[in-house]
């Protein structure tokens, strides 16, 4: 492993920083922010992304996200400031807001899925063996995280598939954290 001056005695603190290392080496988080004009941070992105699967109400946004209403409320008007969303009356509650994708909300997904979920050269060079070991440990490492127990982080959304539709807890969010 060159290039590594700190390597940890501990093979799982070594797995960890390694896989952290490449994901790093590989953001494209500016390269995102160019193409479309603006950073999804802040909770952007994963509302966004979150809204893929149909609209959802503010209060369901700030519950799944863990965040208060106002916090949520402010995400969803930086998102429907820059076009992507929009704010509609819920057909069974008129003091509910539904929040939905814009057209353009929907070409943002569709972007970021282009972006983010190109793989590097280092990944889509290596033999179909390897491949497959690889996308099987990362499969049994995702499963084994959505199986633990009373830990909030350990919601990984499954292995993106941009037009597949399939989400985990309403979300797909390659790249955002909150």
């Amino acid at each position: 492993m060159a290039g590594s001056s700190r390597r940890s005695a501990d093979p799982v603190q070594q797995a960890w920083a390694l896989m952290q290392r490449f994901v790093d080496a590989h953001n494209r988080r500016g390269e995102l922010a160019e193409t479309l004009g603006f950073r999804l941070g802040g909770g952007r992105g994963k509302i966004l992304f979150q809204l893929r699967d149909g609209p959802v109400t503010l209060g369901q946004l700030a519950e799944t996200n863990g965040v208060d209403a106002p916090y949520a409320t402010l995400i969803v008007d930086k998102l429907e400031a820059h076009g992507l969303v929009e704010r509609r009356p819920h057909p069974d509650d008129r003091r509910r807001k539904l929040v939905t994708l814009t057209a353009a909300g929907r070409g943002a997904i569709a972007t970021a899925d282009a972006i983010l979920l190109r793989p590097p050269p280092a990944i889509r060079n290596l033999p179909a063996d390897d491949l497959g070991q690889l996308t099987g440990l990362l499969t049994r490492l995702l499963d084994a995280d959505a199986a633990e127990p009373g830990d909030p982080k350990s919601s990984a959304p499954p292995s993106p598939d941009p037009g597949s539709g399939e989400s985990h807890q309403g979300s797909r969010s390659p790249g955002w954290s909150q």
